[in-house]
């Protein structure tokens, strides 16, 4: 059958009792009713999530995490970590690709995600030539995509410069390189893959890699309804180096320059006013919070409270992928809030007084808008994208529903993720990705093949 009867299912009003979920074979919700009786033949758990949206992703990173944790000689900051970054990049190849994707993403649905947005500018071979098929390296994530079975997002990138004022792109920057062009001849070659499963957005790489002129001759091509992102005032150093070009903050002159809605998620967005942040709510745009990786980069923290109490949308992405866990993202979201404030429970608000509750459901709100596709709740015409909890387990056994968020996002650290349904196909059982043996295999004899490349970093 393809049905599944949960004795507690969070809905989109909050949890609901004895939920038959039934879906049709194109992998949609098609019906979802609670205080229902449990068919004969349907299989029947204790607690049903909505998957979680990873809503920033560079899936290559993958290979390249823990690597760059080694003192250099002077200070470390984003911008040294980013000079390894491109001495690893430079050296995969597209089937690389695929095999490093495709353990990332098993490794999410793992851990809760059922969908990803990624941000993808790898794009040309490593001495900066085309490949024959304009979209190869996208192409090779999407692969990756359909057989560990998440949903995506593919957001191709444009990336032509190598800072703001339109400076040359660098040497170590040539794989990068696409112009507007390129990237529409890339969401052309990617059009007939778009369905149920798979998104075509764009992404400007920033406003130090792109201009305005470039960004608006794409926005005149693009579909309406595709989504948008970029990367933005992540870093004190890239707003003092927008102030010295343009007089304004990166989200400043963002506003000044296009007009922002729904469509776009602005990621990071760290370093921002109370000005630029009415600005964002006003437009309706989603920030793009990667906590784990922020930390990692010590990028700072994202002013999350004011954010909260202006009514702002957010969702949560794995980025660099030094964590894989959404559990993690979220519990660090909070957790900076409390270090910086030196208060308890910040996520939260008049209506949802559950901290655990307000950010499952805020980032599904905030990644299911930027993803641009049907997800992030149960409800009939919904992709069928689910995780059930191990309720066994000690950190869940005897709670009361209203309580396993809580304990789900702040109580331990083993992955309390029993089974995962995406697209109404079962991807994860008992916590393994039932391709996982193969697709681990391959991604492991393509790190001893990048070591064999050359130095990793």
């Amino acid at each position: 059958m393809n049905a599944l009867f949960a004795r507690h299912a969070l809905l989109a009003q909050g949890w609901a009792k004895d939920v038959l979920l039934e879906w049709d074979e194109g992998g949609n919700l098609c019906a979802v009713a609670a205080a229902a009786a449990a068919p004969d033949g349907a299989e029947t758990v204790q607690y049903v999530l909505p998957g979680m949206i990873n809503l920033h992703s560079h899936s290559f990173q993958r290979a390249f995490c823990g690597l760059a944790e080694k003192a250099g000689a002077g200070p470390d900051t984003f911008w040294t970590w980013r000079d390894l970054m491109y001495r690893f990049a430079r050296h995969i190849e597209p089937e690389q690709l695929e095999a490093v994707a495709a353990q990332l993403f098993s490794e999410c649905l793992r851990y809760g995600y059922t969908a990803v947005c990624e941000f993808h500018y790898l794009h040309r071979a490593p001495d900066g030539a085309l490949y024959a098929q304009p979209a190869e390296m996208a192409e090779r994530v999407l692969a990756a995509a359909r057989l560990s079975g998440i949903g995506i997002t593919m957001l191709p990138v444009l990336y032509s410069y190598s800072g703001f004022g339109e400076a040359p792109l660098k040497p170590q920057q040539v794989r990068f390189q696409a112009g507007v062009d390129d990237v529409l001849k890339m969401i052309d070659a990617l059009e007939p893959l778009r369905g149920g499963q798979t998104e075509v957005g764009l992404a400007p790489h920033s406003l130090r890699a792109t201009s305005v002129a470039q960004i608006r001759e794409v926005l005149r091509t693009l579909p309406r309804q595709r989504p948008l992102h970029i990367h933005i005032a992540e870093q004190q150093h890239e707003v003092a180096q927008c102030l010295a070009w343009s007089g304004r903050r990166p989200l400043q002159w963002l506003f000044d320059q296009v007009e922002l809605d729904r469509r776009w998620c602005l990621v990071h967005a760290t370093h921002m006013t109370r000005e630029e942040l009415h600005l964002v709510v006003a437009a309706g745009a989603v920030a793009g919070l990667c906590p784990s990786t922020e930390a990692n980069l010590g990028d700072g923290l994202f002013p999350l409270a004011d954010f909260i109490q202006v009514g702002g949308r957010f969702g949560i992405g794995s980025d660099s992928h030094v964590s894989h866990s959404p559990v993690e993202e979220l519990r660090w979201l909070e957790y900076g809030q409390r270090l910086q404030h030196q208060v308890r429970t910040v996520a939260a608000s008049d209506k949802v007084r559950d901290v655990g509750a307000f950010l499952w459901h805020g980032a599904l709100a905030g990644g299911a808008q930027a993803s641009g596709r049907q997800v992030g709740a149960l409800a009939a015409g919904k992709r069928a994208d689910l995780i059930v909890l191990d309720d066994d387990h000690p950190n869940l056994c005897g709670r009361a529903a209203e309580d396993v968020l809580g304990c789900f996002i702040f109580c331990g650290n083993d992955n309390l993720v029993k089974d995962v349904l995406v697209g109404g196909r079962w991807v994860v059982r008992g916590q393994q990705h039932v391709l996982q043996q193969a697709i681990t295999g391959r991604f492991k004899t393509t790190l001893a093949a990048l070591r064999c490349a050359g130095p990793p970093v």
